[in-house]
């Protein structure tokens, strides 16, 4: 033993790695020692049940860590060849298989009216007064409450919203088709920032702006697809991740390409310059109108993966102000829910936290598709919008591909010498790398009527992938 490198390591500057809680390294903190806190934790949450059924999964090869291996291999195979494409434009009552008159959908799992948040609650008295089912919010939340209108998740009828999600019979929304598999996925068409029905607003101006895109948006663009035929979106995402977007919560680059799609056709329909004119200002004055095309491209692109005996890959994940939920593949139609939390972000002037409603919107869809927070490193511009340093957005990528089980062959990104983005989040990885899915989203005001307050970054709750881990390993292995 050198007793002279013993005694200059007692003479040197302590330095302390603390692998317990953070508060056991406070005291060294205060007495000016140096402490280093590793970004550890036990696997499974350090829950010992769900550590139990994560082992059961992750046993020796062979058993049931071959069967998972191929079923994701088959999973992930799926959602990498689907080919999302655009097919048409209708009413959601004439588009959307199974829909009535009544039916209210709504994002995330499944709440009934007395849970609703506020920017639901919001957007369902919107809802109400556009349909004629009420005339003013009293009487919308009199209609709202009764029992005569039914509620359901949109993912329940193949159908995404953004933020609230709210989808009523009048109103148009976007048919897309997988190609690879022929599956069919809705969503309605995005309204743009501020002031409108998916953050919880249902002024006059939210509501007329409905009606012009019911009886004049949405049959021109129905007209002009007659035109294009279907319009592949695969080949615009991957242009616009190229481009600077994530197409979740930045979409500028991914609208431009769609109105340079669509334009050169809306100008020869037999319409009035001034139809025409406004349909282009609309598209041109809403970066966010391809959010809901990339929503639904991402249920259309994940919809094949589900019902795979064995799979642990996650197809749902989605949230409506109450509850966040998510689905595996192995047990498709079940949701594992737990409350939505805060989302930690930056506010439009005049507003704080204090004004925020939890998480909410059907939007993760495109991150449970590799899309999204999980391909920020795609576009690092949108830290100004979300919080956070260009650096923080190609770190979150990269720890995204530690839960994922593949890359996808077209959506790349520049930043990362175009390497493919994490795609396929798998439920084991999740709770044994103990590695969250980072979601970037908006916020609505808690309050009902008033809209949008911000955007950032939100972790979800742990204890939706420890309630799926555990059904999973009872029940699919």
């Amino acid at each position: 033993m050198n007793t002279n490198k013993i005694l200059a390591l007692f003479k040197s500057e302590l330095a302390v790695i603390n692998l317990g809680l953070e508060s056991f390294g406070d005291n060294l903190r205060k007495e000016g020692v140096k402490v280093v806190q590793p970004e550890w934790k036990p696997a499974a949450g350090g829950d010992p049940a769900v550590q139990e059924a994560l082992d059961r999964c992750l046993g020796p090869e062979g058993d049931a860590l071959a069967a998972i291996a191929a079923a994701n291999q088959e999973a992930v195979g799926r959602i990498l060849k689907a080919k999302p494409m655009i097919i048409g434009v209708g009413k959601a009552l004439d588009t959307i298989p199974g829909y009535k008159k009544n039916l209210i959908l709504h994002s995330g799992p499944p709440v009934t009216w007395d849970r609703m948040s506020g920017p639901t609650r919001g957007a369902v008295i919107g809802a109400l007064i556009y349909e004629g089912f009420a005339s003013n919010e009293a009487e919308a939340v009199q209609v709202a409450a009764s029992g005569t209108i039914e509620y359901a998740p949109c993912h329940h009828y193949a159908a995404v919203g953004p933020m609230a999600g709210i989808v009523s019979a009048s109103m148009p929304v976007w048919m897309l088709r997988n190609d690879a598999f022929g599956n069919l996925a809705y969503s309605t068409l995005n309204e743009g920032l501020g002031r409108v029905l998916r953050y919880g607003a249902f002024g006059d101006d939210v509501i007329q702006r409905l009606r012009w895109m019911e009886t004049s948006l949405a049959p021109i663009l129905s007209e002009v697809l007659a035109v294009t035929g279907p319009i592949d979106l695969r080949s615009i995402i991957t242009q616009a991740l190229q481009m600077g977007d994530e197409v979740h919560n930045r979409n500028r680059a991914a609208t431009s390409l769609l109105i340079r799609t669509l334009a050169p056709h809306l100008v020869t329909l037999k319409r009035t310059p001034e139809e025409i004119a406004a349909v282009l200002r609309f598209l041109d004055g809403n970066d966010h109108f391809f959010l809901n095309l990339s929503m639904a491209a991402s249920k259309c692109s994940l919809a094949p993966a589900e019902g795979l005996k064995h799979s642990s890959l996650i197809t749902i994940q989605a949230r409506n102000g109450t509850d966040f939920g998510i689905q595996v593949s192995a047990l498709p139609g079940r949701w594992f829910t737990a409350p939505a939390p805060m989302v930690d972000g930056l506010y439009l002037p005049g507003y704080t936290a204090e004004d925020a409603a939890p998480d909410i919107g059907d939007s993760v869809i495109t991150e449970t598709n590799g899309l999204g927070g999980f391909a920020m490193a795609a576009a690092p511009a949108i830290v100004q919008f979300v919080g956070g340093t260009a650096p923080m957005a190609l770190d979150v990528t990269r720890r995204m591909y530690e839960i994922t089980t593949a890359e996808h062959p077209q959506y790349k990104i520049p930043a990362l010498d175009f390497r493919g983005t994490p795609t396929g989040i798998d439920l084991l990885k999740v709770l044994d790398r103990n590695i969250l899915p980072v979601v970037n989203t908006g916020i609505a005001h808690k309050q009902p009527g008033v809209g949008m307050v911000g955007a950032g970054l939100v972790k979800p709750p742990l204890e939706c992938y420890q309630k799926a881990l555990t059904a999973f390993a009872n029940e699919a292995l």
